[in-house]
């Protein structure tokens, strides 16, 4: 079933499509659309980029947890930006060749929240 042209299955289960640029950016509808269906305090940032941020007890798990969204990022060819200190790590995504948001921002989102 498709909603606005999204499909709408589990979405930590489809793949990042990589994207060679020349498509429009999901518009404002679109992504609250698709900002409901992973929820879990993601923001959608100036109809831009996705952003949230994890809390933890010291440097050493906010670093192990920013290698294994970093793997998710290698297995699926799209690459997020991370900010890490002391007990956070801040994700920031969104798609470089339109500086804007695609479906893939979504699905790498959904899977990082699998972690």
């Amino acid at each position: 079933m498709a909603i606005f042209g999204i499909d709408i299955m589990e979405l930590s289960d489809k793949k990042c499509i990589p994207c060679e640029g020349g498509i429009p950016p999901l518009n404002d509808e679109e992504c609250n659309i698709m900002l409901k269906r992973i929820g879990n305090n993601w923001k959608v940032i100036s109809i831009h980029h996705l952003e949230k941020e994890w809390r933890f007890d010291d440097f050493i798990s906010a670093l192990d947890f920013t290698n294994r969204l970093g793997q998710i990022c290698e297995e699926e060819g799209h690459h997020a930006d991370f900010e890490i200190g002391w007990g956070r790590v801040k994700v920031r995504i969104f798609t470089h060749k339109i500086d804007g948001l695609t479906e893939s921002d979504f699905i790498l989102a959904s899977k990082f929240d699998k972690v």
